[in-house]
This record gives structure tokens, C-alpha cells and sequence, in this order.
């Protein structure tokens, strides 16, 4: 099978169970098929077993000590796309959850759909969605006021607000949800997003605290950390209604050890989070970006603007990608400040990112990866249940750094249960499997140069490498 006929026939061959994967000294991408047999790569890597297929086990051995090496590197950086929302949803039988497909306006559809049709295929994505309508409608109302045609942007301006409105309302009705759904699923699908989480937020406190970057509008991750007690930071400050800042501090948590002066300890279990398009909670209140109340599942946002200050503020006023505040110079304000973050958070020697739901749909995203690539320290890991856009091989293929990238897609290496109980590193810091580890090491190292009699089979090494070996 020729590498462009699987390419071009990559989402037919997922749908059909299908595993893409590439990890450590893999030179390309090696095809899977459902029942673990591999369709094309085995004469580019030494790890396939005689019978030709390849099992959860192997996989595991494979995959699981590579992340965890990949994982102590000196920066490390999470992207989430809406692939994580949609796997919640469907493991509580909620289906697919809110949407980026398009909708319907009832002014000037013809032209939005028609310019939103031209900037995704402009961008590669080819299908445009309701963030490209909210874009172009945006302008289109920004232009018909500088005409001067008052009572055609009035129309336009409350059918865009009632366009927010709605998805707006699809994101809380997704939280509502998992939030209703049968006990047992949803403490199942929780207990999964907290290892989930903890696989990544596992870190001494004296490694750079892990970026946690998102697409997604939805309070998913923030209940996770909750659950899993991970302190979150961002760039709001307060306590009611905290207030967006552009001056980002270089804050942290630390502690005072019993019987300890004088030398405070960071606080392990922190990350630093930043939501790349906005959230369902930001409002532009003013001359401010501020993050309201808003509980996890809530039925409908109107009520928590009904509060002095907050009374005139619409769907309009919610900050959702691109929707931005129109009374500022900085058209795009907060989200050149986010963006700002997650440049300088991920364009640094010795940085590793992982990408989980990803799509690559996004092409000033991937911008800021490709910038990342150009350093030779740094290492993208793609990890994704399928790829809608066919973006993600065509991102894999077009980047030309191919040696700094890991692989897997797929509905067993993408799987959000088997990726978080079976792939990822070990959900703690966990100092008795580091001793094992060394000791280990030490006793079948000094039996090899003795008598050549001892050898540690790949994957029992794969269960006792260390999760972090600074401590």
C-alpha cells in the first residue's frame, strides 16, 4: 500500500478501527489495522512481533515509557481541542455534545456563508464553520456602520447575538449533561479525566509548572482539576468576579515545611491554564474582561448576568472566539494576550507538547507549532481518536520535521479511556517505583557484567521506569 493511498484514504481507514503510530526511532508513520495487524511499516522498525500483530501490551511497552520520558522534559505543554468534550459526552451516552458546524443567519446569509466557505478553504481547512461566520459577520456589521447603514447593522448585530446566544447555550447544555448523567458513568468518565490530567500535572515542584492550553469553551477541564485537586492559574485576579490582567506576573504557590524557615517549597500539583478562544464564563463588563459565576451545568446564563453592572450585557459581550470587545483599539483583545502566552510558553529549547483532540483545524495554531519545530530540543506528540480534517497527517507531512514527532491516532491510541489507564505515564509522583527502578537497574546491571545471564525484558522496563527522577 502506497503511503498517498493511505493518505488519502486515512479517514475510511480509522473508521474501520484502524492505528497510526510512530514513537522513539520509528522513521515514518506504521499502519494498524483493527485486529493489530500491520498493513505497511514493519520493515522500518525492529519492535514488531514474529506473528506480525501487535496487541495492547505491546503497544503499552512501547508508547508508555517514551511519554514518560518525553514528560520530564524541561518544559512541557498540553494542547486540548474539542476531541476531549466529545469523548466525555459519548462515554455517558450524551452523543457528541456542542458543535463547530455551521448555522443558519437570517441576514446577509448568503454572503457569510459564501466568505466563511472562502476563508476556510483559504486556511486549508475547507469546510467552514460557525466560528468563521461569527468572524465574517463581525466585519460585515463593523462595515455596514462605517456606511452608515444604522437600521441594516441593528438587524444584523441582534441576529449575531442571537447566534452567540445559541452556542453559547449548546456549550452549558453539553456541561449539563455530564453533569445529570447516570452516577456511575459519570463518576467513571471523572475518575478518567483526573488521571487524564494528573499524567501530565505529575511534575516536581522544582520543574516549570505544566502549560495547559485549550480551544474548547467548556468548563471540562477546570472541574477536572478540581476533582483531582490540580491548582490552577491563569490570568484572572480576584475573588467575586475576578478581572482578565495583560500584566502577567510570574506568580506561583509555594509552602512553608515544619520546623522550616526561611525556605518555602513550590506546592506540587499546580498548572498554568489558558483558554485560547475564551470561555463560556468571560464577559466583557466595561472596560474589562471578567469571569462570572457561573456553575459547572448550569441550564442557562441569563440569570448570572442579572447582577448590577452586568444587566446590559448580552450574548454579545461574552467572550467567544472571535468575538471581541468592539470598544477597544485592540480589536482582538484578550486573545492576542492568550496567544502571547502560548508562543513564548512553547517556542523554547527542551520543550515537549502533546496535543489530545486536536484537529489542526486551526492554522494560527499550528503556526506557532510549526515555529516550535524549527528548534532542534523540541518534540510535538499528536495523540487523537481520528482525524476529521485530514489536517493532522498533512500537518505530520508538510512540517519536514518528522524526527521530532510522535504519532498516535487511532480508536485504540486514541481511545480517551485507554490513552489515560493504559498509555500515559503513571498518575503520581511516585518515589518507591523510582528506588525500585534504580535498584532494579543497579542489581541487573551488575549481573550482566558479571555473568551476561540477566536481561530486562522491554516491557518489564516499561513498569518501572520513574515518572520523575528529579526529586
Amino acid at each position: 500500500m502506497e503511503t498517498d493511498k493511505k493518505i488519502n484514504t486515512l479517514k475510511d481507514f480509522i473508521s474501520k478501527g484502524g492505528n497510526i503510530i510512530k514513537t522513539r526511532d520509528d522513521r515514518d508513520l506504521i499502519f494498524i489495522d483493527k485486529d493489530g495487524k500491520i498493513l505497511d511499516g514493519e520493515d522500518m522498525c525492529d519492535w514488531i512481533p514474529e506473528d506480525n500483530i501487535v496487541s495492547t501490551s505491546i503497544y503499552r511497552s512501547r508508547i508508555e515509557p517514551w511519554l514518560t520520558s518525553l514528560f520530564q522534559s524541561e518544559h512541557l505543554s498540553l494542547l486540548i481541542g474539542s476531541g476531549i468534550s466529545t469523548a466525555m459526552n459519548y462515554l455517558v451516552g450524551a452523543g457528541s455534545g456542542a458543535t463547530m458546524g455551521t448555522v443558519s443567519f437570517s441576514n446577509y446569509k448568503k454572503e457569510i456563508e459564501t466568505a466563511a466557505e472562502a476563508s476556510a478553504i483559504a486556511c486549508g481547512r475547507g469546510k467552514g464553520n460557525i466560528e468563521d461566520q461569527i468572524r465574517i459577520a463581525n466585519d460585515l456589521l463593523l462595515g455596514l456602520k462605517i456606511l452608515g447603514k444604522n437600521e441594516e447593522a441593528s438587524a444584523l448585530e441582534e441576529n449575531i447575538n442571537s447566534v452567540i446566544s445559541n452556542f453559547a447555550q449548546s456549550i452549558l447544555n453539553g456541561e449539563n449533561t455530564i453533569a445529570k448523567s447516570d452516577e456511575k458513568k459519570r463518576e467513571e468518565v471523572c475518575s478518567t479525566l483526573v488521571n487524564f490530567l494528573l499524567s501530565f500535572a505529575s511534575r516536581t515542584g522544582n520543574r516549570e509548572r505544566l502549560n495547559i492550553f485549550t480551544t474548547n469553551y467548556d468548563r471540562l477541564i477546570e472541574m477536572g482539576a478540581e476533582l483531582a485537586g490540580i491548582h490552577l492559574m491563569d490570568r484572572f485576579v480576584g475573588s467575586l468576579m475576578p478581572i482578565f490582567r495583560s500584566s502577567r506576573l510570574n506568580l506561583d504557590l509555594h509552602y512553608n515545611p515544619p520546623g522550616i524557615r526561611g525556605e518555602p517549597r513550590y506546592l506540587e500539583g499546580v498548572a498554568r491554564l489558558t483558554k485560547l478562544h475564551g470561555s463560556v464564563d468571560w464577559i466583557q463588563n466595561s472596560n474589562e474582561i471578567r469571569r462570572i459565576g457561573l456553575p459547572f451545568g448550569a441550564e442557562d446564563i441569563a440569570p448570572y448576568l442579572n447582577a448590577p453592572g452586568l444587566k446590559n450585557d448580552g450574548a454579545m459581550k461574552l467572550m467567544i472566539y472571535p468575538n471581541s470587545a468592539k470598544d477597544r483599539e485592540t480589536a482582538e483583545y484578550p486573545y492576542v494576550e492568550l496567544f502571547r502566552d502560548y508562543a513564548a510558553a512553547i517556542c523554547r529549547p527542551n520543550s515537549t507538547l502533546v496535543t489530545y483532540g486536536y484537529s489542526f483545524g486551526d492554522e494560527h495554531i499550528n503556526r506557532v507549532i510549526q515555529d516550535m519545530l524549527t528548534i532542534p530540543s523540541t518534540h510535538l506528540v499528536i495523540i487523537s481518536y481520528d482525524d476529521p480534517l485530514d489536517r493532522i497527517i498533512e500537518f505530520y507531512k508538510k512540517s519536514g520535521h518528522s524526527a521530532q514527532m510522535t504519532v498516535l491516532v487511532g480508536h485504540n491510541l486514541g481511545d480517551f479511556t485507554n490513552l489515560a489507564n493504559d498509555y500515559l505515564p503513571k498518575a503520581a509522583i511516585d518515589r518507591a517505583t523510582i528506588r525500585m527502578s534504580e535498584l532494579l537497574q543497579h542489581r541487573l546491571g551488575v549481573h550482566a557484567n558479571d555473568s551476561k545471564k540477566s536481561t530486562l525484558h522491554e516491557s518489564e522496563a516499561s513498569n518501572i521506569l520513574p515518572t520523575d527522577v528529579n526529586y
